[in-house]
């Protein structure tokens, strides 16, 4: 193993990225790779939990692709950090049932996501698997035995029984998990455009990573702000406002949000202006990353390599981990007594035919 500690976070393959998932965590895996071992899952798995049919299925390949592609434009370097397919690690599957045998029902039920989850997928009961998310979140932070994960604040709670479950492991058996630490983005939960909860391309809400510049400024027009401001001269509220909530995010000119702010609660400034420079800030900002999304776009295959060499690498960490787990559990002794039994009984099996013979 690396003598340096090692990072695990992902995403589910639903589409492209938005502004909600680097602040949430992208900004810090790019801020972390050179300091960090890097393990960066493209969760299929997880995306089963509530899009199983075939369909969804069938989307993962291009979805995947297009995920790597919004990383690779944030700064994710391939040759530092391992990016690869879930479904493809066999031993994911397999840590995941160990795992599940340390933790109870009622545990799981606490967690609050589980709910939102199934609400959001408009799921009338829970399903076993989406139930068994953390669990199998959990499987993928061992797997390479990840010190540190970087999430969005709706994880940190998954985070927390990760923990546990390493602690009850080391405890049963032996010491091969480290416990890790979460790492919450400098914005937890980024608002969505319609100042309804966080962002989410399903709930239609979100700005993508990979947006032109004319998209942005048609979501940025129509967001959310002070709904009791009718007109510009009328004293307006800034905290929690989503518009000045971007600003604060993704303007990096302080002394223009902080104008705007002050114009904005004393009536001088409309809606307007306001939108038309957080737009200019967000379309500053998202440009470097559009002109390297086009460079890796123009290369064909290239982000196919990407996964295919990640996932071998990945692979690779997932056996030696995976055979930690079995003789620390006695799994493998179960095995090898068996087989070495079965062994000297055919032998003697053998060994008598060819006498009476």
């Amino acid at each position: 193993m690396s003598d340096r500690k090692r990072i695990l976070t992902g995403d589910r393959p639903t589409g492209r990225l938005h502004l909600g998932h680097y602040v949430g965590s992208l900004e810090n895996r790019v801020r972390l790779q050179d300091e960090y071992e890097c393990y960066f899952l493209v969760a299929d798995l997880h995306m089963l939990t509530t899009k199983p049919q075939k369909e969804h299925v069938e989307a993962i390949s291009e979805n995947a692709r297009q995920m790597v592609y919004d990383s690779l434009a944030c700064g994710i370097d391939p040759a530092k950090s391992v990016i690869y397919l879930q479904s493809a690690v066999v031993e994911t599957y397999e840590l995941n049932l160990l795992l599940e045998m340390l933790v109870t029902v009622p545990r799981l039920q606490r967690l609050p996501s589980l709910k939102d989850m199934a609400r959001d997928a408009e799921l009338s009961e829970m399903p076993f698997g989406l139930l068994g998310y953390p669990v199998l979140q959990s499987a993928d932070i061992l797997l390479p035995r990840a010190h540190l994960v970087p999430v969005g604040k709706d994880n940190e709670a998954h985070v927390e029984l990760t923990r546990e479950l390493a602690r009850r492991f080391n405890s049963y058996y032996d010491e091969v998990f480290p416990v890790p630490d979460v790492m919450i983005g400098n914005v937890p939960t980024l608002v969505g455009t319609d100042g309804n909860g966080k962002m989410s391309k399903s709930l239609g809400n979100a700005i993508m990573l990979s947006d032109d510049a004319r998209t942005v400024e048609k979501k940025v027009n129509g967001m959310y702000t002070d709904p009791k401001r009718v007109r510009a001269d009328i004293p307006g509220t800034v905290e929690g406002n989503p518009v000045f909530v971007y600003h604060d995010v993704f303007n990096p000119n302080r002394a223009e949000v902080e104008d705007l702010k002050e114009r904005y609660r004393t009536g001088r400034v409309g809606d307007v202006e306001v939108k038309e420079k957080l737009a200019a800030a967000i379309n500053g900002f998202l440009e470097p990353l559009r002109e390297r999304r086009a460079q890796f776009e123009s290369r064909t295959g290239f982000v196919d390599e990407v996964l295919y060499d990640g996932t071998l690498k990945m692979r690779e960490q997932a056996r030696e981990t995976i055979v930690a787990v079995r003789k620390a559990m006695g799994l493998a002794g179960v095995w090898n007594r068996i087989s070495r039994s079965a062994e000297k009984a055919r032998k003697r099996r053998d060994d008598h035919g060819a006498t009476t013979v």
